[in-house]
C-alpha cells in the first residue's frame, strides 16, 4: 500500500519536476499519484500549492521545494 501522496496537477512542470525528484529516492510502488482537479476540496486546498507531498502514516505534508 503507497505510504506517500504526491498532490499534483497533469502539465505541472513542477509536479514532474517533483516525480522525478521522489523517484531518485523511493520506491515509486510507495507513491500515490492524486490529481487535485478530480476533488474540488482538493483543488481549494492545493490549488496554488502544488506539487504537495503528503506522508500518510503521519500526516506530515511536505510543499515545493521539498
Amino acid at each position: 500500500m503507497p505510504s506517500l501522496t504526491l498532490y499534483h496537477t497533469e502539465g505541472c512542470h513542477l509536479c514532474e519536476m517533483a516525480h522525478d525528484l521522489i523517484g531518485d529516492v523511493v520506491d515509486l510502488s510507495v507513491l500515490q499519484l492524486q490529481d487535485i482537479v478530480d476533488d474540488a476540496e482538493l483543488m481549494e486546498r492545493y490549488q496554488v500549492s502544488i506539487p504537495v507531498l503528503l506522508r500518510q502514516d503521519n500526516g506530515k505534508e511536505l510543499y515545493w521545494l521539498f
